[in-house]
């Protein structure tokens, strides 16, 4: 059972790695310095990047649900 959590974790981990770093960035921050300020619709978000989003979180949850589990058969 603790090895499965490890293999989902180590996967969430590198699947969250990816997800952010598809996220377009908002402006104001390290993501100018890449020409990432050069969008013109900053207000609109495509029916991809609401996809995204959602997959960043379904993944940021089973990632923390996996960290919960595993501290706790650990323990």
């Amino acid at each position: 059972m603790i090895i499965a959590f490890s293999i989902v974790l180590i996967l969430t981990s590198l699947l969250m790695v990816v997800l952010v770093l598809l996220h377009k960035g908002k402006g104001g921050g390290l993501s100018d310095m890449f020409g990432g300020g050069m969008s013109s619709s900053l207000g609109s978000s495509s029916v991809v990047e609401r996809n995204l989003d959602r997959i960043t979180v379904f993944t940021g949850i089973l990632w923390f649900v996996c960290i919960v589990a595993l501290g706790l058969l650990l323990k």
